[in-house]
């Protein structure tokens, strides 16, 4: 239990990191962007809500496997799949919590508005200096509403993670598979054990959200 608690913090900590470098921007783009095609990519994005987790594990199984379409690029680093792996399980991860980051911080940035950025640009700031030391900070409350919901969600996911993962003790287990493997075996204590920890962290994590949410209207 111990290796696959620092296994899902590992995998929930990094995916949280990959995903506030690309969602934020992404989030960014979304919120003010215009046109049909906006609206496809926040469609795109926000597809992991909807679609079975096993479906999206399932394509991915095959784009990541040994046949897909990434293999002659790995090959160029000496790997013939990234299925069954823990840089898998970061990818598969980071796509099905990626709306858990992008809805909240794109929620963030069109209530914002662009007037303090184009403030910022008058004052003949760059649009790169304006973002950061301007939109984002006053975007913070969204931003971390997007990274709790994002780790916490990638602490509890089952499917996806068992179809790109498997059960590899030591690589691939996570605490959600470990929990299913002590049903199976009916070490019904151990997955109660594991089962209240990850039901009160997500509690945790819910109220933490709803505090936040109330300090950014407040704000």
């Amino acid at each position: 239990m111990g290796a696959a608690a620092v296994l899902t913090l590992e995998l929930a900590s990094l995916t949280t990191l990959v995903l506030l470098m690309l969602g934020v921007p992404l989030a960014w783009g979304l919120a003010y962007a215009k046109g049909w095609w906006a609206e496809v990519v926040g469609a795109v994005v926000s597809l992991p809500l909807v679609l079975p987790p096993t479906v999206l594990g399932f394509y991915l199984l095959i784009l990541l496997g040994p046949n897909g379409p990434f293999a002659p690029l790995l090959s160029h680093f000496g790997l013939t799949t990234l299925a069954f792996s823990f840089p898998g399980l970061v990818i598969g991860s980071c796509v099905y919590s990626l709306p858990f980051m992008v809805q909240p911080v794109r929620g963030a940035f069109a209530a914002l508005g662009q007037g303090a950025w184009e403030a910022a640009l008058t004052l003949r700031a760059t649009p790169l200096d304006a973002f950061f030391s301007v939109t984002l900070p006053l975007a913070r409350g969204g931003i971390a509403t997007g990274a709790l919901l994002a780790f916490a969600h990638t602490l509890g996911e089952f499917g996806v993670v068992t179809m790109i993962g498997g059960d590899i003790p030591g690589k691939t287990d996570v605490l959600s598979i470990v929990i299913f493997d002590d049903v199976e075996n009916l070490d019904w204590n151990q997955a109660g054990r594991i089962s209240a920890v990850l039901a009160l962290f997500s509690f945790l994590v819910i109220l933490a959200t709803l505090r936040l949410g109330h300090r950014t209207e407040r704000t």
